[in-house]
C-alpha cells in the first residue's frame, strides 16, 4: 500500500474550476493506477477518472468527460485532478485512491485512499 495526502478542493459557483492533488509516499509510483473517486451525501461512491502513471492512459466516468482532466507528475509521485465548468451535482467528498498496475475503475479494485476533500459547487 502507498499513503496518499490530497489537497484542494472548497467551494466554488457553478462553471468554475478547482484544482484537487494528491501525493504519494512512495519515492515513485511509476507501477501504479491512480484514481479519483466521489460520494456526494446520500448517494453511492462513484468512479470520476484514473490514470495509469506508466502510460499516462486515462479513463473517465461520462458525467465528468470532457469537464475533468487526471494527469501526473514528471516526478510521478504525484497525481492532479482539474475540474472545470463545475455544477451543483458535482458537490462531493472526492478521494484518490492507488493501485498496483492495471486500470481499474472500481472501487474495490483500490486498496490505497487519501483522507478525501470536499467539493462543494453552489448555484
Amino acid at each position: 500500500q502507498v499513503q496518499l495526502v490530497e489537497s484542494g478542493g472548497g467551494l466554488v459557483q457553478s462553471g468554475g474550476s478547482l484544482s484537487l492533488s494528491c501525493a504519494a509516499s512512495r519515492r515513485t509510483i511509476s507501477s501504479y493506477t491512480m484514481g479519483w473517486f466521489r460520494q456526494a451525501t446520500g448517494k453511492d461512491d462513484e468512479f470520476v477518472a484514473v490514470i495509469s502513471v506508466r502510460s499516462g492512459i486515462t479513463y473517465y466516468a461520462d458525467s465528468v468527460k470532457g469537464r475533468f482532466t487526471i494527469s501526473r507528475d514528471n516526478t510521478k509521485t504525484t497525481e492532479y485532478l482539474q475540474l472545470n465548468r463545475l455544477k451543483p451535482e458535482d458537490t462531493a467528498v472526492y478521494s484518490c485512491a492507488a493501485r498496483r498496475e492495471s486500470i481499474k475503475t472500481t472501487r474495490t479494485d483500490f486498496n490505497s485512499w487519501g483522507q478525501g476533500t470536499q467539493v462543494t459547487v453552489s448555484s
